[in-house]
């Protein structure tokens, strides 16, 4: 499935099923083909977003430092970060939220 995440706020937001399952489990959403994040939501899901991030990447520098103190290389990540990935999600939330204004998919 594609997500495509639209608002009057901001410019569309188009995430593969993976990816958009994830951001919006994160942010407290079941994960279905049509669904609304209403403004007054909005805070909480940045919040929740930017607290996965944080997670992910210290998790990764605890692997990092793991991998130093054995003296064994860390594979490479793979793919794309949470970071990268939740990044346009939180700053369509943020402009979603300033302006008052609804994000919805599949509509």
């Amino acid at each position: 499935m594609i997500y495509k995440f639209k608002s009057k706020a901001a410019g569309d937001l188009i995430l593969l099923g993976p990816s958009g399952d994830q951001i919006l489990q994160i942010i407290g959403k079941e994960p279905a083909p049509k669904g609304i994040i209403l403004p007054e939501a909005m805070p909480e899901a940045v919040r929740a977003l930017e607290a996965a991030i944080a997670a992910d990447e210290a998790e990764r520098q605890r692997q990092e430092q793991e991998a130093a103190e054995a003296g064994e290389p860390l594979p490479p990540r793979e793919g794309i970060t949470l970071r990268q990935r939740a990044w346009p999600m939180v700053e369509m939330l943020k402009r979603c939220h300033a302006a008052g204004k609804e994000i919805v998919w599949g509509v």
